[in-house]
């Protein structure tokens, strides 16, 4: 009843938005299109989609085909791509996924030795995913999560790969850039910059400032690291940044790390596989290689 090309049809009309693009981009005619779904709908006893003058509009069924073919169609490919590969030798490819803006600075480190271990892998990088990480690894459109904050879950292992401090960034003419730490209140009257991430994501607001009951004048955020410190370099705010990334950054600028609090903000970096994946080597080989890079000297 429900088969592959019905969910293909599904999901490339929401795409590009109309049945005529939908059939050229499967190789279809309209009306062999067309004609598929009307069948299927006669034989689910419901509509997919509702007609709106030249539009198509997906009915409430037609919403589930579109969520059931985001989540299906990828581990079909991604199985099909996995036995042409064992048919032919190959190892494969191993897809990372991102949720950590300067964790992508540290893959970097691991991703080079990796490569001349195993040349028979390529390693493909997502730093977006329309599911989230989690759905990601759930949905197969990546094979591994790297994150500082793992969400356990039925079918899902995270390890932790390495370990770093979170840290306040300051200019060189900062009143806090020879202070043993910072305190809450000491960023009362500072525009704090950080990764474009939801403050509910962030140590420096969960660990340091909301528990004080304290928050930054502005929270600007920024996505890329260099721009950031610029703008630190130049006054016009701090930053929160692992000091490990702060050091490397240091040589060329005039940045310090200042400790959050007396005790400082612990921190690791995890990778988070499908436990169905256990047994696959090239996995398992990129996890047991950061494992073995687990610990870095940050001052």
């Amino acid at each position: 009843m429900l088969e592959r090309s019905h969910l293909s049809i599904v999901r490339e009309v929401e795409r590009l938005g109309s049945l005529t693009a939908a059939a050229g981009e499967l190789h279809l005619t309209q009306s062999a299109l067309s004609h598929s779904m009307k069948k299927l709908e006669q034989q689910l006893g419901t509509d997919i989609w509702l007609r709106e003058g030249r539009s198509l509009r997906l009915t409430q069924a037609g919403q589930y085909l579109l969520a059931v073919a985001n989540r299906v169609l990828p581990q079909l490919a991604l199985a099909e791509g996995k036995l042409r590969q064992f048919a032919q030798g190959e190892r494969g490819t191993l897809r990372i996924g991102m949720e950590c803006h300067p964790c992508y600075e540290w893959l970097l480190k691991v991703v080079s030795p990796y490569l001349a271990k195993w040349p028979d892998v390529d390693v493909d990088v997502k730093q977006k995913f329309q599911f989230g990480g989690i759905g990601a690894l759930f949905g197969y459109e990546i094979d591994m999560l790297v994150t500082p904050d793992p969400l356990y879950k039925p079918g899902l292992r995270f390890e932790p790969v390495f370990d770093y401090e979170q840290v306040l960034v300051v200019g060189p003419k900062h009143a806090l850039r020879k202070a043993k730490f910072a305190k809450p209140a000491d960023l009362t009257n500072e525009t704090l910059i950080t990764y474009p991430v939801e403050t509910d994501r962030l140590d420096i607001y969960t660990q340091f400032l909301m528990p004080a009951g304290i928050s930054p004048k502005r929270h600007k955020p920024i996505e890329t690291t260099d721009i950031m410190l610029q703008m630190v370099v130049s006054g016009r705010g701090v930053a929160a940044l692992p000091r490990w990334l702060v050091k490397e950054y240091a040589a060329k600028l005039d940045v310090t790390a200042v400790r959050l609090g007396e005790k400082g903000i612990a921190k690791q970096i995890f990778l988070g596989t499908r436990e169905a994946d256990a047994g696959i080597d090239y996995v398992r080989a990129f996890v047991d290689l950061a494992r073995s890079r687990r610990t870095v000297k940050e001052r």
